[in-house]
């Protein structure tokens, strides 16, 4: 877990909804010649659309430097299948992927797949179990198991694959399963891909604080986002990265914001709607309590227009938002260290040998 406290400035992420694959490239490359940090990929039941996974593996080998995380269901989606596909996806981004994991009552998505409606408490329950495979699972193959050993023909070394030995607890409110494992992929470049959840989501009894490494803090007005960043801090300890939740509406083109802000629409965030010297002075004071600031435009076209132009250059000047990592991984964007395996055998040898 990272404490931030090496870091002086903060890191700006940009919500991609809306770009479907005929825009997608354009609009994620887009955003990481802007300098964002990292882009996030939302996802819904929408007909005819791709997931945000596979949203998220498209841009990769398109871009170099943005981390790409997708927001991934963990109460109607397979858990060995999300562990699996998201360590994909950290290949083919070059150490670049995170998760935010999400649990919602979503009684659709539950029909979708056959199964009972899941709300409540057992969302977290569910939340938890579904971040604890993942993470055994990346762990499930030590960093050097792949050999390719041509003269005995051995492609990994069997030694270093372990059984992951998952089950739900005995109170698990869904249907209880196990997972053995190991994992039919390797392990992820970054070792253990950063997992993200809503704060609300996370401690108190719900999802272990240690079982993440940043959470999304969200606030009804702009005005309340600061004060909800402190009480999510003073919570949840310094250990996880605090990311603010921002609606963005700018003038643009001669057109004020508020002609354009659809004021019949509430999710839940904080919505700033006016300039972007308004908004860059915003940030400016929102990046001294915040890590870092995930953007969600109104229009994509329109708001990262004018981010790209006068927003982060400005907030780069006075010196409150981060240069980006060049050929970076998310985990170092996070402040965090390589990620020790659980089951590995050079560790444990190591640690038996009081080294």
């Amino acid at each position: 877990m990272s404490t931030f406290e090496e870091h002086t400035a903060g890191f700006l992420a940009i919500e991609l909804d809306g770009a479907g694959y005929e825009d997608l490239a354009r609009a994620v490359l887009a955003a990481e010649s802007a300098g964002f940090h990292v882009a996030t990929f939302a996802d819904a039941p929408v007909p005819g659309r791709v997931n945000a996974l596979q949203r998220a593996a498209y841009a990769g080998p398109v871009t170099r430097n943005i981390a790409l995380v997708p927001e991934v269901d963990t109460v109607y989606t397979e858990p060995f299948h999300i562990s699996t596909q998201l360590a994909s996806l950290d290949y083919v981004s070059g150490g670049r992927a995170g998760w935010i994991a999400t649990a919602a009552e979503a009684p659709e998505a539950a029909a979708a797949v056959g199964r009972s409606f899941v709300e409540g408490d057992a969302l977290a329950q569910e939340a938890a179990a579904s971040i604890e495979v993942g993470r055994r699972l990346w762990d499930s193959w030590e960093d050097d198991a792949v050999i390719r050993d041509v003269a005995t023909g051995r492609y990994i070394d069997v030694d270093k694959l372990h059984y992951v030995d998952f089950e739900t607890p005995a109170d698990f409110a869904g249907p209880g399963y196990s997972v053995k494992g190991p994992s039919i992929i390797p392990r992820p470049l970054q070792g253990q891909l950063p997992v993200l959840a809503a704060a609300s989501l996370v401690g108190d009894g719900q999802v272990p604080v240690d079982a993440v490494d940043a959470v999304l803090v969200s606030a009804p007005t702009p005005e309340l986002l600061a004060a909800e960043v402190r009480h999510v801090r003073a919570r949840l300890g310094a250990s996880v990265a605090i990311v603010a939740e921002l609606d963005v509406v700018l003038d643009s083109r001669g057109q004020a914001a508020a002609s354009r802000s659809d004021t019949s629409q509430d999710d839940g965030r904080a919505r700033f709607v006016g300039s972007a010297a308004g908004l860059t002075d915003y940030l400016d004071s929102l990046l001294k309590e915040a890590d870092g600031v995930r953007l969600h435009p109104a229009s994509l076209a329109v708001e990262l227009d004018e981010l790209a132009r006068l927003v982060l250059p400005e907030l780069r000047r006075r010196g409150s938002l981060r240069a980006p990592i060049q050929d970076g991984t998310f985990r170092g964007l996070l402040g965090l260290g390589r990620a020790v395996n659980r089951y590995s055998t050079s560790a444990a040898a190591a640690a038996a040998a009081g080294k």
